[in-house]
């Protein structure tokens, strides 16, 4: 994946983009979180559990992510292994890139 294989307007689609989506993965993260916590179990199982998760979630790139050109792909291949977002968030950007995307994702 050395090669560019995107636009500078995919670029500034991301850029723009990329808040919004994490916000919306967040949010659903939190609301998985509170359905934990609602669960009937010991508090301490509980917080345990959510620690664990929240360890874990933290690492995804729904979460945070490096913000370079060269990452652009691979930034897009995991937020859509993630399920952070789909195919269908991608419908703006350039064939080219929803191309790779889509090969990199279905090997």
């Amino acid at each position: 994946m050395q090669e560019q294989r995107f636009t500078k307007k995919d670029w500034m689609l991301f850029r723009n983009k990329i808040a919004d989506w994490q916000e919306a993965y967040m949010d659903r993260l939190n609301k998985e979180y509170i359905e934990l916590l609602s669960e009937d179990a010991n508090p301490s199982e509980k917080f345990w559990r959510l620690d664990k998760r929240i360890k874990e979630d933290r690492k995804k790139t729904g979460v945070q992510l490096e913000m370079s050109r060269s990452n652009l792909v691979y930034n897009i291949i995991s937020l859509i292994s993630d399920s952070a977002i789909s195919f269908e968030d991608l419908e703006e950007f350039s064939d080219e890139l929803k191309e790779t995307v889509r090969i990199f994702v279905e090997r």
